[in-house]
């Protein structure tokens, strides 16, 4: 079966063109102008996208589906999370996988190849968290690499944080397999000192959280983590990253010298700490690490966006339900932290970003799909629209209007972030490696996804 798009205008990071596009399998077959189906073949499905945007599928590199945290289990597993990505327009993930202590990594990939395999509805991929770090781990790096899988996770908080001495060394042991690592940074230590003061000054309510994890906390963490990523002489990517002076410490590493890469989501980008301040426990909804911050490090990030200092745009999704999220009701430090984000992250861009003149069309497709590509060894197989890449497109009709609403999405919570919000846009049709998996913004086909086994990165 071939599918031919008439009529829309393609997009990418050097230029959005009018151009017409064949799909045939599961690739692409062609791009240009003029394209018509075969003299007498009638296995071509003919979509009208005139006056509509094509977008490379997009690609999500920061979810959390099906973990256990914080004395629970994220509400969205492997079927449901891919179920509303794939809504989203985001037609890869890459999940983080977590090597436990004591476990090898192998069968840390295991498990987490036993929670996604037959679930999933777009294609995915995993990163791997390293809590522990020997010898024997080591040496496994090289077949993990054969496994398809060629980046890490490293936290420098929580309970599954790893020391300078063990960062400083993987970062030196991946650059030997061309791997890479992304990075939670936060200061542990100086978080801990201020949740003590809270505790002791009886302020256990959701307003602690931000100010027990402020913006020089992770601000101290970038930089130190950049600091021995020097010393080790490998990239790194900072994830997550929520604040100006976070930024400054990556653009300080680039002047350096250094391959840093940068990675944001929509809610640093559109939403600010005065969420914290909600009536009730309603602020719970919003307790992320790092949290939300103020409206001038909004101000900074779409500024790093549009100079190209941040490179990529995925959600940290990692999605709890109101009572999951009263665990912590009498402490903050017990409130799950995570929000949904993976049906929303496409459209938040278009509508808030491009519309709102923030971003261009162009910066959308690259830090949705070009770049996450490249930086995470899938490029030109995804990422792109052209012949010979998987058949992953997303059709986005610019003319139409909608309001996010829990009711409405597939993500499986019983609130939306951002509830009664109106987005210019709506992501229309999706296909999946040459299938149409949505139509009318309706899931019609699901688990139709597979496992990609990833290169090494690309150098930005």
């Amino acid at each position: 079966m071939k599918t031919l798009l008439k009529g829309g205008y393609v997009v990418s990071s050097s230029g959005t063109v009018k151009a017409d596009v064949l799909l045939e399998g599961e690739r692409i077959a062609a791009v240009g102008q003029g394209l018509c189906p075969e003299d007498g073949a009638d296995d071509t499905e003919v979509l009208d996208v005139s006056e509509k945007l094509l977008f490379p599928g997009f690609i999500d590199a920061h979810t959390h589906f099906d973990l256990h945290v914080a004395g629970t289990v994220t509400a969205d597993d492997f079927e449901t999370g891919t179920k509303a990505a794939i809504r989203g327009g985001t037609t890869t993930i890459i999940d983080f996988g977590t090597q436990y202590p004591g476990e090898t990594l192998m069968e840390g990939l295991e498990n987490w190849h036993k929670k996604a395999e037959g679930k999933c509805s777009c294609d995915y991929g995993f990163h791997m968290s390293i809590t522990d770090w020997n010898p024997e781990v080591s040496r496994e790096i090289d077949k993990m690499a054969e496994e398809g899988v060629t980046s890490y996770k490293l936290y420098m908080t929580y309970d599954t944080q790893v020391d300078d001495k063990t960062i400083y060394e993987i970062l030196k042991r991946l650059k030997d397999v061309k791997g890479i690592a992304g990075v939670h940074c936060e200061n542990s230590g100086v978080i801990a000192a201020l949740q003590e003061e809270a505790e002791k000054a009886g302020k256990m309510g959701v307003l602690s959280h931000p100010a027990t994890r402020p913006a020089q906390a992770e601000a101290e963490a970038i930089q130190r983590l950049l600091r021995l990523a020097e010393i080790a002489g490998a990239p790194v990517v900072v994830v997550h990253l929520t604040c100006e002076e976070g930024l400054k410490e990556i653009q300080a590493a680039r002047n350096r010298g250094q391959e840093v890469y940068a990675e944001t989501c929509p809610q640093y980008l559109l939403m600010d700490d005065s969420l914290y301040q909600l009536p009730g426990f309603q602020g719970a909804k919003y307790v992320i690490a790092p949290p939300l911050r103020k409206k001038t490090d909004q101000k900074a990030l779409w500024s790093g966006l549009k100079e190209k200092e941040i490179q990529t745009i995925s959600t940290d999704h990692c999605s709890f339900t109101l009572k999951q999220k009263e665990l912590g009701l009498a402490d903050f430090r017990k409130i799950p932290g995570g929000m949904p984000g993976v049906e929303t992250r496409g459209i938040l861009m278009y509508s808030q970003g491009v519309c709102s003149k923030k971003i261009t069309c162009e910066e959308m497709c690259m830090a949705l799909s070009e770049n996450p590509a490249k930086l995470y060894g899938m490029y030109p197989k995804k990422g792109v629209i052209a012949p010979g890449s998987d058949g992953d497109l997303v059709v986005l009709d610019p003319r139409a209007e909608d309001v996010i609403t829990a009711k409405d999405q597939l993500q499986n919570v019983d609130y939306a972030p951002f509830e009664g919000l109106t987005v210019q846009g709506r992501i229309e049709t999706v296909f999946l490696r040459g299938q149409k998996v949505v139509e009318n913004h309706q899931v019609v086909q699901e688990k139709k996804g597979r496992y990609v086994a990833r290169r090494p990165y690309q150098e930005l």
